[in-house]
């Protein structure tokens, strides 16, 4: 089969399309998937620099999700057979043109959604319920801040937070991204590069602060979020784009009750990520069948365009994700 390969750690164009060896099954309850498409996430670029590898005995490709077809199943694996349409959340592999999955992080493609664009749910539709719901807790009439909220994760959050009730804040650098994350549901929308959210969080509150906030930026920005919080409210982080260290006020935590949590996904057990996978298709795929929660594609590339779209997504210009799909050609959603 074909896979993009990481030839060593660098930029974009150490993305290589090699021929390489079919996966196998080798324990009994995987599937083996010929996968139709894979999302582009920031842990792929962060692999390829060296920074992220892959759990223990995933494989060695980027991409964190698919989707595709089930080309055979191992012998204790009960619920799905050859030929069923899916989406899978997965440790690496998905840069592949094959893929093998522990059946417990396998779903069926959502009602309503193309083959295709399925392989844009599974890693932030796991992210975002583990965190914000099954974690933080957040619920109807609550208040959620999301940063980055132009992206994956973001896009995806906005509108599962609506669909339940929550009054959405969001942050982004550019009032194209701001545009795009009302036009989604975003009830509040800050340029964080002319405006200060804390005072713009506090001013649409009456000075009491959000009681959930999703963060990506870590460091830069813990300070800031803590006072952003309400009391006994909860700052979830899942990434460090703006640093892994921070000098904070303890007593701000301390006299709000606050909660800090931080968590990844790829690093799961593959019993953890079965339990997530089975309460998001409980919970997420209603929302996504109903067409209340709807896949936003920036634009489609080929395997062979993999280090175009690393160059795309690391350059900010882009709203939500891209996906890579097997074969020849390119569409663009912009």
């Amino acid at each position: 089969m074909k896979a993009v390969v990481i030839s060593e750690a660098g930029g974009p164009e150490v993305l290589q399309l090699r021929e390489v060896e079919d996966p196998k099954i080798e324990e009994d309850d995987h599937v083996l998937i010929r996968v139709a498409a894979t999302a582009l996430n920031t842990a792929d670029t962060l692999q390829r620099q060296g920074q992220h590898p892959p759990p223990k005995g995933d494989s060695l490709y980027p991409g964190l999700e698919c989707s595709g077809t089930v080309e055979a199943v191992g012998k204790n694996v009960s619920r799905w057979k050859i030929g069923d349409e899916v989406c899978a959340l997965i440790g690496g592999g998905g840069y592949a043109e094959k893929v093998v999955v522990p059946e417990g992080q396998v779903l069926p493609v959502p009602h309503g959604v193309s083959l295709q664009d399925a392989a844009s749910f599974p890693e932030v539709a796991c992210t975002v319920w583990s965190t914000v719901f099954m974690t933080s807790h957040v619920s109807k009439g609550k208040t959620l801040l999301i940063h980055g909220g132009s992206g994956g994760i973001g896009t995806f959050a906005i509108q599962l937070a609506r669909y339940h009730g929550i009054k959405v804040f969001v942050t982004a650098g550019s009032e194209e991204k701001l545009a795009a994350c009302r036009e989604l549901g975003a009830n509040v929308c800050i340029n964080y590069k002319t405006e200060d959210f804390v005072s713009r969080v506090k001013q649409e509150t009456g000075g009491k602060g959000v009681d959930v906030i999703l963060d990506n930026i870590g460091g830069s920005y813990l300070q800031k979020n803590l006072e952003s919080l309400t009391v006994d409210g909860r700052l979830f982080i899942i990434g460090f784009m703006g640093g892994t260290t921070a000098e904070i006020n303890l007593a701000t935590v301390l006299a709000k009750r606050l909660t800090l949590q931080a968590a990844g996904l790829r690093t799961r057990s593959k019993e953890n990520k079965a339990v997530i996978i089975n309460e998001v298709e409980k919970n997420v795929w209603p929302a996504i069948a109903e067409g209340k929660v709807k896949p936003v594609v920036f634009e489609r590339f080929s395997l062979q365009e993999a280090t175009e779209a690393h160059r795309l997504m690391e350059s900010g210009k882009h709203i939500e994700c891209g996906e890579c799909q097997p074969g020849e050609g390119k569409q663009r959603n912009l």
